[in-house]
């Protein structure tokens, strides 16, 4: 079975192309652990999001994705709830 997951959330001010702003930090954190963890064992290819974030007047990037259920739980064990309980 497949489970939708958020992989990642930040934040950005208000800037006039949100979706190129994203890009520098989506990559660095496909450097890292959790993103290369990631973007190895997501069914699929992940894809991020570039809401209106009210609180800070910009917006909130969330990269979101799916996973099979034992990686899944991996996932949630190793780095729990990174995603500061964000729902898209």
């Amino acid at each position: 079975m497949v489970v939708k997951a958020i992989f990642h959330t930040f934040r950005m001010g208000d800037v006039e192309d949100p979706y190129l702003y994203a890009a520098f930090p989506i990559g660095e954190w496909q450097k890292t652990e959790h993103g290369r963890w990631v973007m190895e064992h997501a069914v699929g290819e992940p894809v991020f999001w570039c809401d209106p974030d009210p609180v800070s007047m910009g917006y909130r990037v969330s990269i979101t994705g799916k996973l099979e259920e034992k990686d899944y739980t991996f996932f949630k064990l190793k780095w729990g709830n990174c995603a500061e309980n964000y729902c898209r």
